[in-house]
């Protein structure tokens, strides 16, 4: 067609061959233990693992669904199996003797923590039973009997004289519950109130004033007494001392031997034996549970002595490396749980909790970007820590005065972690520009390619890919036509024949998908039926949006010709994006041009519908027109172009060569045929620039015009570097193969517009002018018309004027007349 041939079929569609491979299935694929086609993230990554300054913390940067975080494990796995001299560390919290409130941390050498942890529970129950039974043995109860024997003598010595003295005043001492008591007696017996009352009243005073001297004598020699009873507790003291001694200090004095080497362990082995010694009734039996209820220090009397072990490395093999799946505040750097206790919260060093950066320290912790900036000070806390280099665990809720709370302040922990975030482009650069921390804190960035080359080499690769996982999911088989098939659908994914789609979810769905059609069907191995089973009924699920536009076009309530010729009219096509499913749609673009001065009317953004990018091709256009047809001159036209029947906003510039086309068929009055589609943006000087989605696009037109009954006629015109991104269905390639259906590809408009009106463009000759019979002369002879017009001139007596003379004779002639 004019000099311009359609593509050839495998032009259309680069198919992988199955033949390339030399296994049956893929159960005999050796499955992959690298990271294939993230050679610039792999470089990355490894630079900023290996650098251990302050600040070198990770982004990992890509789309979700790429397999950021399988891969960064699987990286670091490898590298920390070479790290052979890390020393992991357990962190114990125990009870602060001296400062209650402020719990001390302690670190321990890996597995030391559980060990530590277990020694002190076999403490507090030895000492649980050991102490109760040296204070019930028969040697203890004599000793002290004795000391209180002798206490008691003591006692009814004075006792035994002061109620002497008393007799002989006619008086007696009784012992009464609580303590001693004076009453006046008679013949031996002790008078009643009544009896007493009776007696006369001068007897009554002197009997009262005895009582009272008594009394105080009875007081004065009972002061005296303190040296004694003094002297009596003293020795019940020493005896306890003694035998709390014999049952705790050795008990502890073996554990200090334990852990001789560890001076904080000791030291805090020491601290606990006097706190033991000095509260040695918590160890007897009581009422209170000494585990569960208070005492005046806020803790359960024998909870104290347990140790709270928040990091137990004892089964770590290696580095740790922790993924973070809720990074709130309390998840990141830790938390302290409260209980309620008589209708107030406390708490204790036995519930602080370990966040993800104590379980990650000395290794490494990746996190989620977007779920972190999600949570409430979640990203500010892990600044925080970072900057600060250690683990300071503090209430959010009291940092906010949201409760009324006791409060631990437990001993911060150094921190050495790599923090490895995981997130997208948009974040990663939103994060740079507002964010001057992020900057110095995240000095790496590992960027994820979304595509890789596509070549013989990363084919076979891809073939181990697709084997490890299907291994790693208990997937079916595939065999080498399906091995194929995923690969064709891997380039179709990124929508260029030369690349291969990196984002391992969709692979990973679509052999999901396939498996299942498999099993439907009771075989054993995936055959590239089963892929494309698989790929039609992704599709399906998701065009119900496609086939309403579709059969909108074909019931006539969107006009769109696909036969016949109309001036200024063309079919322009556009992409709709529904999450990662898109499909094309035909769009008639309409052109009106009229006497003006030289603007180009966009009724889109007239109308608050178009975009800037759409904004931005309409203006390139106006400046083709100016550049080609107006040097030396006036433009003088008005133009509208519109999206007919376009009820929502436009953007992109891949309709201004349609657009253009639309406008030079309006100014020539040559028709464009309705048979044929077109997509491209153009430049200043009229190159055909490429767009996106264009397989979409073209399988779009093909499938309103397989609708209507393909002629021969039908096609779509591409621009010719969008040829490399072709990968379009089976059905269309088919349809080309039979003559049915042509794909065109274009570098200017000169041969966008002989394709569409069957004209040829037209080239300036040296005087400037365009052949007559030519697009660009009809458009050229068309502009210089409304420009006479404009000047109030008769475009056809101006022709006649302008005439070259016939003969040098008669132009001789002429000059004479007119002088």
């Amino acid at each position: 067609m004019n000099g311009i041939a359609p593509l050839p079929p495998q032009a259309l569609r680069l198919n992988a061959d199955p033949n390339q491979f030399d296994f049956t299935s893929t159960d005999t694929v050796q499955v992959l233990d690298e990271i294939i086609g993230q050679k610039r993230a792999l470089e990355a990554i490894h630079f900023g693992i290996g650098v251990r300054a302050e600040g070198y913390n990770l982004y990992i940067m890509g789309a979700a669904g790429m397999g950021k975080r399988s891969s960064v494990h699987q990286y670091l796995d490898q590298y920390s199996k070479t790290q052979t001299n890390h020393k992991l560390v357990d962190w114990c919290y125990v009870y602060n003797f001296h400062l209650p409130n402020k719990p001390i941390a302690l670190p321990l050498k890996a597995g030391l923590g559980m060990q530590l942890k277990e020694d002190m529970a076999k403490l507090i129950k030895d000492l649980s039973q050991k102490i109760p039974a040296i204070f019930d043995s028969e040697e203890y109860k004599s000793r002290l009997q004795q000391i209180e024997q002798k206490a008691k003598a003591q006692e009814k010595k004075i006792i035994k004289a002061l109620r002497k003295k008393a007799r002989k005043q006619s008086i007696e001492l009784s012992t009464t519950n609580n303590g001693f008591s004076l009453s006046p007696i008679r013949n031996g017996k002790i008078l009643s109130t009544e009896e007493f009352q009776k007696l006369p009243e001068k007897e009554r005073e002197k009997t009262e004033t005895l009582i009272d001297n008594l009394q105080e004598e009875l007081q004065h020699d009972w002061q005296q007494a303190p040296e004694w009873l003094n002297e009596s507790r003293e020795k019940t003291k020493q005896l306890t001392d003694e035998l709390s001694k014999h049952a705790i200090t050795p008990l502890v004095d073996k554990l200090i031997h334990r852990y001789q080497d560890l001076e904080t362990v000791v030291a805090y082995l020491n601290a606990l034996k006097q706190n033991a010694l000095d509260n040695i009734d918590d160890f007897l039996p009581q009422e209170r549970d000494s585990f569960l209820e208070p005492t005046n220090e806020g803790i359960p009397a024998l909870r104290r002595y347990q140790v709270n072990l928040v990091v137990d490395n004892s089964q770590t093999k290696a580095v740790p490396i922790i993924y973070l799946n809720h990074p709130t505040y309390a998840n990141l750097v830790g938390k302290t749980e409260y209980v309620a206790q008589m209708g107030a919260l406390t708490t204790d060093f036995t519930l602080i909790k370990a966040g993800g950066l104590h379980c990650a320290n000395g290794g490494y912790l990746i996190i989620d970007a977007r779920r972190l900036l999600d949570q409430p000070y979640a990203w500010e806390g892990l600044k925080r820590a970072l900057y600060a280099k250690e683990i300071q665990i503090e209430s959010l809720e009291e940092a906010l005065t949201l409760v009324n709370t006791v409060s631990l302040e437990p001993q911060p922990i150094p921190l050495d972690v790599k923090i490895i975030l995981l997130g997208d482009a948009y974040l990663y650069y939103m994060l740079q520009e507002y964010d001057e921390d992020f900057v110095e804190l995240f000095k790496v960035v590992a960027d994820f390619d979304h595509s890789m080359a596509r070549n013989p080499e990363n084919h076979q690769l891809y073939a181990q890919l697709i084997a490890t996982l299907l291994k790693k999911h208990r997937l079916a088989s595939l065999d080498r036509p399906a091995v194929a098939a995923v690969i064709d659908h891997a380039a179709r994914l990124v929508d260029d024949s030369e690349k291969l789609t990196t984002h391992m979810s969709r692979i990973l769905d679509l052999l999901h998908e396939a498996h299942h059609f498999t099993q439907q069907q009771n075989q054993a191995i995936i055959t590239a039926d089963h892929i494309q089973q698989a790929i039609s009924a992704q599709r399906h699920r998701h065009n119900r949006l496609q086939h309403e536009i579709y059969e909108d076009i074909q019931r006539g309530d969107v006009l769109i010709q696909t036969q016949g010729t109309v001036i200024g009219q063309i079919n322009a096509l556009s992409v709709i994006q529904l999450g990662y499913y898109s499909f094309g749609q035909p769009s008639r673009i309409t052109a009106v041009t009229r006497l003006g001065y030289g603007d180009v009317i966009d009724i889109e953004k007239e109308s608050n519908l178009g975009g800037n990018l759409h904004t931005k091709g309409m203006m390139i256009l106006s400046s083709f027109l100016a550049e080609r047809y107006a040097r030396n001159r006036a433009l003088s036209l008005s133009a509208s172009l519109v999206f007919e029947q376009s009820y929502a906003g436009v953007d992109g510039d891949s309709a201004s060569l349609a657009e253009l086309c639309a406008l030079l068929s309006s100014l020539s009055g040559l028709a464009i045929k309705q048979s044929l589609a077109i997509t491209g943006s153009i430049d200043q000087k009229g190159h055909v620039q490429a767009i996106g989605g264009v397989n979409e696009k073209i399988e779009g037109f093909f499938a309103v015009c397989q609708q209507r009954g393909l002629t021969g006629e039908h096609g779509v015109l591409i621009p010719a570097s969008n040829v490399k991104h072709l990968m379009l269905e089976q059905t269309v390639v088919d349809a080309v193969v039979q003559g049915l259906f042509h794909v065109y590809a274009v570098h200017t408009v000169d041969e966008a517009i002989r394709l569409l009106t069957d004209c040829p463009a037209g080239e300036l000759n040296d005087k400037q002018h365009y052949p007559k019979n030519t697009v660009n002369g009809k458009v050229q002879r068309r502009l210089k018309e409304l420009l006479h017009l404009q000047n109030g001139k008769d475009p056809k007596k101006d022709k006649r004027r302008n005439k070259k003379p016939k003969s040098k004779q008669k132009h001789t002639e002429e000059l004479k007349d007119n002088t």
